[in-house]
């Protein structure tokens, strides 16, 4: 039976690291909300019971269901076959996912720096100044630390790709389509993470995907979003 996935139906969000994973390794899903719509999501999320989710992405698998992104991943790749096997590196691997999602908890908080309930609108002046050190110094220091990680490999975990390494290719897009300006300036300084991304896009198992409306494209409703003001060399 495929998996269910549940995840807002309109933007990549946290929802897409776990996509690239079912969608890269030929794992069975459903995307519900997108067959159902949003009002469906909420149902099913407030029928879940006292260990339900907090929030979307969720994955449900029968009466078993996972919730947060780093954590379905390396749930998804240790049942499926998709991790090292090594278990310090999957462990390591685990470290990694988690500082991309430190990574792009920062990168909503650059437009939202204020309240998560008002409108970037409402909090532009705030958001100019946390863009401004967050392109100075958090981009760069996220970036060289996945540089050192990779260290002259093709993978993290060496010969293939694992989850960690599809994930860092959606934090580089996010990156790009929110600061085109300041990732066109730095990405020299990190020649490894760009060439992983450039590897991850060229997966021959996900060029159905990158082809198809299943891949959902950014927006100005999601976590990483472009507002040209917000963005500099």
């Amino acid at each position: 039976m495929p998996y269910d996935l549940w995840y807002w139906p309109s933007i990549p969000g946290r929802g897409e690291f776990v996509r690239l994973v079912l969608e890269a390794g030929h794992i069975a899903y459903r995307d519900r909300a997108r067959e159902e719509g949003e009002e469906a999501l909420m149902k099913d999320l407030g029928a879940r019971g006292p260990r339900g989710p907090y929030a979307p992405p969720y994955l449900v698998d029968g009466d078993f269901v996972i919730a947060q992104a780093p954590h379905i991943c390396a749930w998804l790749a240790e049942k499926h076959q998709l991790a090292s096997g090594d278990m310090a590196t999957d462990l390591w691997l685990i470290q990694l996912q988690l500082t991309i999602a430190d990574a792009v908890a920062e990168m909503h908080n650059v437009h939202h720096p204020v309240a998560l309930m008002a409108t970037y609108e409402e909090q532009k002046a705030e958001a100019a100044r946390a863009a401004e050190g967050f392109r100075r110094d958090r981009i760069p220091k996220f970036l060289n630390y996945f540089e050192r990680a990779l260290d002259g490999r093709n993978w993290f975990a060496g010969s293939k790709w694992t989850y960690a390494d599809l994930s860092l290719f959606q934090l580089v897009e996010g990156l790009r389509y929110a600061f085109p300006r300041r990732m066109a300036a730095i990405e020299k300084d990190v020649p490894h993470v760009a060439a992983l991304r450039d590897r991850v896009a060229a997966l021959p198992e996900l060029h159905d995907y990158f082809a198809s409306d299943r891949r959902i494209a950014f927006n100005e409703d999601g976590i990483f979003r472009h507002y040209p003001e917000l963005d500099g060399d």
